[in-house]
């Protein structure tokens, strides 16, 4: 069973990131292995997590996957009207997607 990063591994691997100078997402997808190699005091679990936030920022999910949920909205039925909860809200700069 593939053991899942904590959040706490994940915010720790980003730090790590940040130091570096890999601060935007453009740099993030631009990472090899040999640059992931240069980061100072990376670990094997911690390029797993690098390689998670590359495919997670490409593909618009990096909240849910750092909150560790989803990307699908749960719809509820409350008082006669439906309602959904947008757990997964990704902010870039001006835009704001809500998945239902």
């Amino acid at each position: 069973m593939k053991d899942k990063a904590t959040f706490q591994n994940k915010v720790k691997v980003l730090n790590k990131l940040f130091d570096s100078g890999c601060d935007t997402e453009k740099k993030l997808q631009q990472l090899d292995m040999e640059a992931i190699l240069k980061i100072p005091n990376i670990t094997i679990p911690d390029m797993g997590v690098i390689m998670e936030l590359q495919k997670n920022t490409k593909s618009g999910k990096l909240f849910s996957y750092l909150g560790g949920g989803s990307d699908e909205a749960v719809k509820n039925k409350g008082s006669g009207s439906d309602y959904y909860d947008c757990r997964a809200v990704w902010c870039c700069r001006s835009n704001v997607r809500w998945w239902k």
